[in-house]
């Protein structure tokens, strides 16, 4: 691929085998708002397995995308296909169900609950129905999964204090704690080292990388050192379509990226 090559996926080295299946793949995806295309024709596959970053200026059209995933925004014409089916246009709980998970970039906690109530509900929201007739201790099998999770992204110990009185980069984490309670199967990161200090943010850099062995991620980021350390495959949007995609080097290496983008 040359520094203006070409936008198809860029297959991870495996000896020249083919590239493992996608297990999301957009078709056409366009999102219009009145007179604004804030999506235009967006077609990428993401294969299981693979960290992938999503880069570009403000505006490009990168929350809008995770958005369409996410089932806040209903396309206005294409496809989203999760493991072969297509959920363009699903409710976000019906999404949320089919094993898609998303944090935010603003931090969305519960801020006067626990630390272990907090992904305990996100746990309960998978294995039991609601009862208001049972106490949530009565589900111990619940309360062991929230703690393993905890203890997954760095919060082991915390579990009776207050989400509020969490730093930060606490705070980042205890969502992605939430996210992954929901046992997802494609996890979307928007901005999740945004406002961390040095060392919060190689802290949360180790995070995804280690919670990546398990999962397929999308991760939507503006510290390109982040990006470039953590994705296997970048794709950059610019004006709501695709200006460029492949590997860091090479998305480093695109004279069209380094005008609109990198360094601006």
């Amino acid at each position: 691929m040359t520094a203006e090559g070409p936008r198809g996926a860029v297959p991870r080295g495996n000896g020249g085998a083919a590239a493992p299946a996608p297990i999301v793949r957009t078709e056409g995806l366009t999102v219009r708002f009145g007179g604004l295309t804030a999506l235009n024709n967006v077609s990428i596959a993401v294969p299981s397995g693979e960290i992938r970053g999503i880069i570009g200026p403000n505006g490009a059209g990168k929350s809008t995308f995770f958005n369409c995933l996410t089932g806040v925004l209903k396309p206005t014409s294409g496809r989203i296909l999760f493991n072969g089916e297509d959920i363009a246009g699903l409710a976000p709980h019906t999404i949320s169900r089919k094993a898609i998970a998303r944090s935010y970039q603003i931090t969305n906690i519960l801020p006067g609950a626990t630390v272990l109530e907090n992904v305990r509900i996100a746990v309960q929201s998978r294995h039991h129905n609601w009862s208001m007739l049972r106490h949530h201790r009565a589900y111990a099998d619940v309360v062991d999964r929230a703690c393993a999770v905890l203890a997954d992204v760095g919060l082991a110990g915390k579990e009776t204090e207050l989400a509020v009185n969490l730093s930060h980069g606490e705070q980042r984490n205890l969502e992605v704690g939430i996210a992954l309670a929901t046992e997802p199967r494609l996890l979307c990161l928007d901005e999740p080292t945004a406002g961390m200090s040095v060392a919060e943010t190689h802290a949360t850099v180790e995070l995804i990388r280690r919670i990546a062995r398990d999962l397929t991620i999308l991760i939507v980021e503006h510290d390109m050192e982040v990006v470039m350390g953590l994705a296997h495959t970048i794709t950059v949007l610019n004006y709501g379509e695709v200006l460029a995609e492949g590997t860091p080097a090479q998305i480093q290496a695109n004279l069209r990226v380094q005008e609109v983008y990198l360094k601006t």
